[in-house]
């Protein structure tokens, strides 16, 4: 297996600069393997073998005409920006763990100790700076033929030095269609707890956990966790929902169900994430009856919880949580709606219309239901809607202009009268125009002699 790609521009300089301090220098890991394999991995990893690492990233700078590196003296390693794309430099070395840490202690190693001490065999492939690849260890070409992820020592030990590990094992099965060996997950099943922090950071496994759902394969990133034990540690609200049944016309429980439809959902993180975590609230809702009433908002605050505990931003939190709180808004739909509850739906889903509409399809396919073409005729309705000029869906006064016309002070009762008025031009009672609008208030204003606060209902 060859390379078959002209040489990597940064390769000459690279050989250029080792060739002046008499060192050897390789290409490995992700990089080679991605190479082999015509995947696009623009970072460059680069071993030094009896050499400095620090001083060849700082001669490679200067001649590639990039930044100064960023150092990092105490575990041998530099990196350096050049254009677009990062290369990162590394001394030959062994590392030793705490149990309790996964910051290791380093000392200088064999080119052979440094390839042991990797993740898997595809990724203890080198390539000289010629192009050439080199498989030292003697099973990372034959792996990556295989497509198998192994361990280069027993996962065991790979695993407890790095918990990361686990869940990358994880992320290139999803990614690259590679199984799992044997070994890789009564390993994961007796290491799950070093997920936990301090061990492993909650911002490194929300990191892995988004490169799965982004992947070809996320639904067989979700069923790797499980069988690994890794699921009730990183997810245990989408743990909670194996087992539990239900009726109508869905054939799998809530577990299989939610796999079934994020395998079905659009790649984009925000659907993902929102299919993925939709369902979370029915364990919690079960009425005995098949029925869940409710789990849409129990679902939305456990998903905005899980996402925060993640360390996902707040606004991505509050995206995902938007989408399932509304996402059976599009499932209950029914030709006979009127023009203002298609108008109430383009509102409230906002600019997050297109990914609940994304959402609503990959929860309907992955179910029985009878009539998933009723989505079509949404969507054409609410384009409609969205197209209405002057627009009803968007309300033309503002709460200081309730409050002038109407001699309010700030308070909810200005909240709910511009509420009123956007009712009102929902259901097509009044234009939604400025001035149309202002002038509505003045006269209901002027005809009941009242405050603001009935100027809209007219109670005597």
């Amino acid at each position: 297996m060859g390379s078959g790609e002209p040489l990597d521009p940064a390769f000459p300089l690279i050989k250029r600069a080792a060739h002046e301090q008499g060192v050897r220098a390789w290409a490995v890991g992700g990089f080679v393997r991605d190479r082999l394999l015509g995947r696009a991995h623009p970072d460059l990893d680069i071993l030094v073998e009896d050499g400095d690492a620090l001083r060849l990233a700082e001669r490679f700078a200067e001649l590639a005409g990039a930044h100064k590196p960023v150092l990092f003296p105490r575990f041998g390693t530099a990196q350096v920006t050049w254009g677009d794309r990062l290369v990162e430099f590394a001394t030959a070395r062994a590392e030793s763990y705490a149990t309790d840490s996964r910051k290791p202690e380093v000392r200088p190693a064999t080119l052979r100790e440094d390839l042991e001490r990797r993740d898997f065999t595809v990724n203890t492939l080198l390539m000289d700076l010629d192009g050439h690849v080199h498989d030292p260890l003697g099973r990372g070409l034959a792996d990556l033929e295989a497509r198998l992820l192994r361990t280069p020592r027993d996962p065991v030990e790979t695993f407890s030095d790095d918990p990361l590990r686990m869940l990358r094992a994880i992320r290139f099965a999803a990614q690259l269609g590679f199984r799992l060996a044997p070994d890789l997950l009564p390993a994961m099943r007796k290491l799950k707890d070093r997920l936990r922090p301090p061990v492993l950071s909650v911002e490194r496994t929300a990191d892995e956990l988004r490169k799965m759902l982004l992947s070809e394969r996320p639904a067989l990133a979700l069923e790797l966790m499980d069988e690994g034990g890794l699921l009730e540690i990183v997810l245990p609200e989408l743990a909670a929902t194996k087992g539990v049944a239900q009726k109508g016309w869905h054939h799998a429980d809530v577990y299989g169900h939610t796999l079934e439809a994020l395998a079905l959902a659009p790649p984009a993180l925000t659907e993902r994430l929102a299919v993925l975590l939709h369902d979370t609230g029915k364990p919690l809702t079960a009425g005995g009856d098949g029925t869940f009433y409710g789990h849409e908002q129990k679902g939305a605050e456990l998903a905005a919880e899980a996402l925060r505990r993640l360390r996902f931003s707040n606004a991505e939190a509050e995206r995902v949580s938007t989408l399932i709180r509304l996402h059976m808004r599009p499932v209950y739909y029914e030709s006979s709606w009127g023009d203002s509850a298609v108008r109430r739906l383009a509102r409230d889903a906002g600019d997050l219309l297109g990914p609940l509409l994304a959402v609503a399809r990959a929860d309907i396919a992955a179910s029985d239901y009878p009539e998933p073409e009723k989505l079509d005729d949404l969507q054409a309705r609410l384009m409609a809607v969205l197209e209405e000029e002057p627009s009803r869906i968007r309300v033309p006064v503002s709460g200081e202009d309730v409050m002038r016309e109407l001699g309010l002070r700030p308070g909810p009762e200005v909240g709910r009268i511009k509420a009123e008025i956007e009712e009102k031009i929902l259901e097509g009672e009044l234009e939604p125009d400025r001035e149309a609008i202002l002038d509505h208030l003045r006269r209901r204003k002027r005809s009941r002699g009242e405050g603001g606060g009935s100027a809209l209902r007219g109670r005597p």
